[in-house]
């Protein structure tokens, strides 16, 4: 319907362009809303306000002639003007049967746009660090990432979802150190492990893994592992100097196999990343390589593009970016005395990396952690001659998981976390994923765990699918009973669904498109979540308040073909956010 009067109104407004009360270089943006009040229509319009400047006229005066403009609509029974320029539109009443019809002939498409009509967008995020399994604070940006890429995909979006490996610098270093040491350790080695190396299972796992794969290879003995290093935390040492240490001792002894067990420390876990987020419905068609930026030169070529634009200086030894020239706090480091390149400098790369490529936008889901790095990164993707605003950066607050009253608490490096795959089997994936996207994304949240596996109203994702559950069970016993259903026929019936709770029903299936617009283009997946919740309500207490398998065989074909509709159009949704429709619960 709205799509409709939009149409209306496009030719009104070239008629009054015509007629020479409208330049001839309008270019409408209509704006379609419904109405608070069903005493002022069922839909409106700001557009004579938005096109007032342009015409010289009274908004009012403006809205007056647009509706004389209106070609004739066996839709629409009358419009009215209110406010400083609204106008409102009165619908035949069998009007809003339309939606019905749509959804049922357009199904899984219905409320979608044409795809890739849109910008290209790249949505880029989890990214975690390739040092341990995911754990469930990381759930929340994998939830949010892939259902916004879903919405601005089925927006008409051109998207492509990547995630960045930060396969390089220090923290895989001390991987790579920890898996080497629990090697020695597989090996009968007795030896104390760092209070700053990775301690979890996993580590064994893959040193294990390593002697199988190995043998003693990559064995040394442990005065030669050992030997004047540096005091560690625990005997009044400094954690970080000593962790630092025991990675330059592996590199030294090692030699080139140091980089077998690198690698074999990041491709276990980068593949357990892989196959973690493909259970919960995240894939992606870009796996991007930190390192890759270092051996095809992006990170020099970034740097000198930088220099060459007048936007580095050396102090103390240390290469800086002037990014206080765009608005950040203070400089940054792009390179150290030692001739090392920093995070950033990185960072700097990447984007530059990602600009090249072509895409319209950039939206980067970072962690509510890394709030203080917007700037930086936008201040070096001006630098480089880049569009910043093109840059769109959401920031997630990790989600805290309670059992109970009991907070728990999780550290990579310790080993003591809440894995994704340990809580997806505990809740289910539909129930993770329809949680984490319940609550605007900068919003804190809390995860709660009896709640997730309840069966009840109360359980918002439960009581979502078992709506859609309900309409397959009816249509079970209406073949049980040996009646059947008709589309066109409870098409055609539909005008009988005349009471309040009906007509609400079908007034929110109408308002599914728009709000699947409006969840893609503010990246807040959680307008779809209340909405379907909304919906399984109105459902629900429809249901409630009457018999779907009557003997009238109209009416119980116009029933039916409502509660089909809203089958679809829940299945629709729930697809959107990650979760599925079951049949039968």
């Amino acid at each position: 319907m709205k799509e409709h009067l939009v149409t209306l109104l496009n030719q009104a407004i070239q008629a009054l362009i015509n007629q020479g009360t409208l330049p001839a270089e309008t270019q409408a943006d209509i704006h379609i809303e419904n109405t608070r009040d069903k005493a002022h229509g069922d839909l409106a319009t700001n557009l004579a306000m938005t096109l007032a400047k342009a015409a010289r006229s009274n908004p009012r005066q403006l809205a007056d002639k647009i509706c004389a403009a209106l070609p004739a609509s066996n839709q629409v029974i009358k419009t009215e003007i209110a406010g400083p320029g609204f106008i409102n539109f009165f619908l035949n009443p069998n009007a809003i049967f339309s939606v019905v019809k749509e959804i049922l002939e357009q199904g899984k498409s219905f409320g979608r746009a044409i795809p890739n009509s849109g910008p290209r967008v790249q949505v880029e995020f989890v990214s975690a660090n390739p040092t341990g399994p995911l754990h469930v604070g990381h759930g929340r940006g994998a939830a949010y990432g892939a259902t916004v890429a879903d919405l601005l995909e089925a927006a008409g979006f051109e998207i492509e979802r990547e995630y960045y490996v930060n396969d390089a610098g220090r923290q895989m270093n001390i991987l790579a150190a920890s898996v080497w040491l629990r090697y020695l350790e597989e090996l009968g080695a007795d030896l104390t492990f760092p209070s700053n190396g990775y301690q979890g299972h996993y580590v064994r796992d893959i040193a294990h893994r390593l002697v199988i794969d190995h043998q003693n290879r990559f064995e040394q003995s442990i005065d030669a592992v050992f030997t004047n290093l540096p005091a560690d935390e625990p005997q009044g040492g400094d954690k970080d100097q000593y962790i630092d240490a025991v990675i330059e001792r592996a590199q030294q002894l090692l030699g080139d196999d140091y980089n077998l067990v690198f690698n074999a420390g990041l491709d276990s876990i980068l593949g357990d990343i892989r196959e973690d987020l493909s259970e919960f419905g995240v894939d992606y068609q870009v796996w991007f390589s930190e390192r890759s930026l270092t051996s095809s030169g992006d990170v020099d070529t970034a740097l000198n593009i930088l220099e060459s634009k007048g936007h580095l200086y050396e102090q103390d030894g240390n290469i800086w970016f002037r990014s206080t020239a765009f608005g950040d706090d203070k400089d940054r480091v792009v390179k150290r005395a030692n001739g090392q390149t920093t995070y950033f400098a990185s960072d700097i790369a990447y984007h530059m990396n990602k600009f090249d490529r072509g895409f319209d936008q950039v939206i980067n889901v970072w962690g509510a952690d890394h709030h203080g790095y917007i700037t930086r990164v936008k201040a070096a993707i001006s630098a480089l001659g880049y569009d910043p605003e093109k840059l769109i950066v959401k920031l997630v607050q990790f989600a805290i998981l309670y059992r109970g009253e009991e907070r728990v608490q999780m550290s990579t490096r310790s080993g003591s976390f809440v894995t994704l795959r340990e809580l997806r089997d505990e809740v289910g994936k539909d129930a993770c994923r329809f949680f984490y996207v319940t609550r605007k994304a900068e919003q804190h949240m809390d995860f709660d765990l009896e709640l997730a596996k309840s069966e009840s109203k109360d359980n918002p994702i439960y009581y979502i699918q078992y709506a859609h559950a309900r309409v397959c069970s009816v249509l079970r016993k209406l073949e049980a009973d040996g009646m059947h259903w008709h589309q066109d026929e409870g098409i055609a019936a539909l005008e009988l669904l005349n009471s309040e709770a009906e007509k609400d029903l079908i007034t929110k299936l109408s308002r599914y498109p728009e709000i699947l617009q409006n969840a893609a283009m503010n990246y807040e997946p959680h307008q779809l979540a209340n909405y379907l919740r909304e919906l399984a309500g109105d459902y629900h207490t429809w249901y409630n308040g009457h018999k779907m398998l009557i003997d009238e065989s109209d009416l119980r074909n116009a029933r039916l073909t409502l509660s089909i509709a809203v089958r679809q159009v829940i299945a629709n949704g729930l697809e959107l956010l990650g979760a599925s429709a079951p049949e039968q619960m």
